[in-house]
């Protein structure tokens, strides 16, 4: 099958983009790449002129839709979807094209998918929050769709005595500042803690985990041997107490696929899709986290179970190559 795949490459790591790239060319399937941030205005020029913003929007949205009419793909696979315009979907369907709309970001911005979404053929959620949006849009017919890892990529490193003092510790947390975040962050500060990840440079001068915190972008071999090398591994949602986020991020399945012990916070798509005690351990509050920290250092025969359960359970139901294969399924048989 010949898929023009739209979606943003992020220029300082890999994301679902790359995955997903890699995956339909291990499945045979031919791929037509589209950057949907390739904007030619500045955002900083953008964000304060609206006129700026749509020409430069719809100057992107025609180089796709001349893309599509240039190379005449099977499908069109547009990852997120907050950049490409109804009309332009629409257009492509008009020439025969298939399109499918896989979204992926907690939906802070959702309005301009919802807009999109009548005119896609098929809608895939990462998360069930973007299915519940869109049924109260009056759009039900989707099709959960997950995250998930890649074992070739997301695998247990090897490590030594160096690696561990350089990337080690007893609790570590990779990811982006939030503000939620840190207030989680910082009541577990007593703990022998490291915090990896671009932002972090936004917290308080008087925050208690301002020194354990690196504000770095990581390659997947440098995360990887974080996730290798500390014992017990914190994810945490976004959250902001307005925007509804249900998803279980990427880093749920690439940490399980590293066979690293996870304490995740309460997310219902986590639960729906792996065991509390049995393939990760999720906590509930702050006070929560803090116990099931203290509990699980001193059990490592449970943390090693629990992490090696937890691997299984990953490669075998929840990697890219599943996701593809049941997207494209559901594609071929008509919904």
């Amino acid at each position: 099958m010949r898929i023009l795949f739209s979606s943003y490459h992020n220029p300082s790591f890999w994301t679902i983009t790359e995955y997903t790239e890699k995956t339909l060319m291990k499945l045979g399937h031919e791929l037509i790449p589209f950057d949907d941030r390739a904007f030619i205005i500045p955002d900083r020029l953008r964000r304060n002129a609206r006129f700026l913003q749509n020409w430069d929007l719809n100057r992107l949205n025609r180089r796709l839709f001349s893309l599509a009419s240039a190379t005449q793909p099977d499908l069109c696979l547009v990852a997120g979807g907050n950049r490409i315009l109804p009309e332009t979907i629409q257009k492509m369907k008009s020439q025969g094209i298939q399109t499918a709309l896989w979204t992926i970001d907690v939906p802070r911005s959702f309005q301009p998918v919802l807009d999109a979404a009548p005119s896609y053929d098929f809608i895939f959620c990462g998360g069930t929050e973007a299915q519940k949006l869109l049924s109260e849009a009056g759009i039900p017919n989707t099709h959960w769709l997950p995250f998930a890892c890649d074992p070739e990529v997301h695998q247990p490193a090897d490590v030594d005595s160096e690696d561990r003092k350089k990337w080690g510790s007893e609790v570590s947390f990779v990811g982006s500042f939030y503000p939620n975040r840190a207030q989680v962050l910082e009541k577990i500060s007593d703990f022998d803690l490291k915090v990896w990840g671009p932002g972090w440079d936004k917290l308080a001068k008087n925050s208690p985990i301002k020194k354990l915190c690196s504000d770095a972008r990581l390659k997947p071999e440098e995360w990887i041997k974080i996730f290798s090398s500390s014992l017990v591994n914190i994810v945490i949602h976004y959250q902001d107490g307005k925007t509804p986020c249900f998803q279980a991020a990427p880093r749920v399945y690439e940490g399980l696929a590293c066979r690293s012990f996870l304490l995740v916070d309460d997310q219902r798509d986590v639960k729906s899709l792996f065991q509390d005690g049995k393939h990760l351990a999720i906590f509930e509050k702050p006070e929560d986290l803090k116990k099931k920290i203290a509990y699980y250092l001193n059990k490592p025969e449970e943390r090693n179970r629990i992490a090696t359960q937890g691997h299984e359970e990953v490669v075998h139901k929840h990697t890219y190559v599943h996701r593809l294969k049941k997207m494209l399924s559901v594609i071929e048989a008509g919904g």
